[in-house]
């Protein structure tokens, strides 16, 4: 057997960089909260969400990940407490929800910058057609920016961590700088930031909760995201706690500072909070200062945008991988390159899909999101209760502390708000979002049957060619 090399690993301030750009990048793309909601429940929706959603879930994945500190995370979490069958929907389910996700990234990406350059607006300079699909500039745009960060995470986990770094004081910097100039607004102008709770005076209080929190979730999603990469951390039992928990503080900073401050522009006009949408902060930033904090805001939304897809192609390229690592998808799927140890082939199949997806508008899509995401969340609170029933002597280096009482608490909550979110989706949108991820679901456990008899007869001479902790087996190579 041939000595493979020892990839560079995720230390961690690259750690909490990443988990930044898989939750939030930013408070690019939160406006939408306040004109939903209002003013007054924008804000208590950030301060809350983080309690009942985003600290419950960063908790079992704090324990889950210290214990099961593996290429794959969550998969291997929920494969080992509920078994092959949940493990299989748990992987097959996020990697099919990615392909919708992953496209938005690149498409926001070109939505700044055509802020700055109309003509790189979709269908300005089409270049040719092929069936129903324009190949515009637009796209091409898209394709590079891909590209690029392909080969980014063609560098190993490592590189991802170090440019996200660079990338989050790029996009603090302009929201940082917003603050600044919002609160010395406020301060000058004794503009009441709160003095409107709802969005309308007609709405009620428990409806503007209830409108907002799918939207505040979406912003608080993604804690998971990178227990995919935990192979490729250094010592993820130490750091992968204590960067989940400054990343929680961070990012509702992130959110709450900027909103507050932006909230000076008052609620009409182009720029009032009535009228706020995903990238509206950059029109909030002309009104307050000039096109100076404009241009800075844009460009911290573009590097916002693009990080984000980099931090969640380290993530969600890792699933294949493992599915093909434990028998499910081609040997050929879990290619690691020689040199640096990525998954080249899984990494690379999964940008070109998500290119494909950039070619046509899936943002009716996106609702089915955070249900699959929920869907997902809750499969790993099952497992960890799972596992501390059937595997109490697991060494788990963080565990939840609290007992019982805490483990029954966080169930509550996140099904809890998971079933509201729910609730409230189905009531604003009908069963679109409710038969999109029936029908995910229905494809995926169709899926498993036929796969998993072909994974049976492939091993029937041995044990599976891949387990949470079959570290031994050498794996296929790519030179790169």
């Amino acid at each position: 057997m041939t000595s493979l090399p020892s990839p560079r690993r995720v230390k961690l301030m690259p750690l909490v960089a990443l988990i930044f750009f898989s939750v939030s990048g930013g408070a690019y793309g939160i406006e939408g909260l306040f004109s939903t909601s209002g003013p007054g429940m924008g804000l208590l929706l950030i301060l809350v969400t983080p309690l009942i959603y985003s600290i419950p879930h960063a908790l079992v994945c704090a324990e889950l990940g210290t214990a099961i500190p593996v290429d794959g995370g969550f998969y291997h979490w929920v494969r080992r407490g509920l078994g092959d069958f949940w493990g299989f929907q748990q992987g097959v389910l996020r990697w099919l929800c990615s392909f919708v996700d992953m496209a938005v990234y690149p498409v926001l990406f070109t939505s700044y910058l055509q802020s700055m350059a109309a003509w790189v607006a979709p269908g300005q300079h089409v270049l040719f057609t092929v069936g129903h699909f324009a190949f515009d500039l637009n796209w091409f745009i898209c394709l590079a920016v891909i590209a690029v960060f392909t080969l980014v995470n063609l560098m190993g986990a490592a590189w991802v961590g170090d440019s996200s770094v660079l990338f989050a004081i790029v996009c603090l910097t302009p929201m940082l700088l917003l603050s600044v100039v919002g609160f010395a607004h406020l301060l000058t102008h004794g503009t009441d930031p709160v003095s409107t709770m709802t969005s309308a005076p007609d709405q009620s209080m428990w409806n503007a909760f209830g409108a907002g929190l799918f939207l505040a979730m979406w912003n608080y999603s993604g804690w998971d995201s990178v227990s995919t990469v935990a192979g490729e951390m250094e010592d993820p039992r130490r750091h992968l706690p204590k960067a989940l928990a400054v990343s929680v503080v961070l990012i509702a900073v992130g959110y709450l500072l900027p909103a507050l401050a932006s909230l000076a522009v008052g609620a009409n006009g182009p720029a009032g909070w009535r009228n706020w949408d995903s990238g509206s902060f950059s029109d909030v930033a002309k009104a307050l200062a000039g096109p100076w904090l404009q241009i800075t805001v844009t460009v911290g939304g573009m590097f916002a945008s693009v990080a984000m897809f980099s931090a969640l192609l380290a993530s969600n390229a890792r699933l294949p991988f493992v599915l093909a690592e434990d028998g499910y998808f081609p040997q050929w799927v879990a290619k690691r390159s020689a040199r640096r140890q990525v998954p080249v082939v899984s990494i690379v199949g999964s940008s070109v899909i998500y290119a494909l997806f950039c070619l046509s508008s899936f943002s009716n899509l996106i609702i089915v999101d955070v249900f699959l995401t929920n869907i997902s969340l809750l499969l790993q609170v099952a497992a960890l209760i799972a596992l501390r029933v059937r595997e109490p002597e697991l060494e788990r280096p963080y565990r939840i502390p609290g007992g019982a009482l805490s483990l029954t608490l966080i169930t509550l909550s996140l099904t809890g708000v998971c079933a509201w979110a729910a609730w409230q989706q189905y009531a604003q949108n009908g069963t679109q979002a409710v038969t999109y991820c029936l029908f995910a679901v229905g494809a995926s456990t169709l899926l498993y049957f036929p796969l998993a008899w072909r994974r049976r007869r492939n091993t029937t001479a041995g044990p599976a060619s891949a387990t949470a902790t079959a570290d031994a087996r050498e794996p296929e190579t790519v030179a790169l």
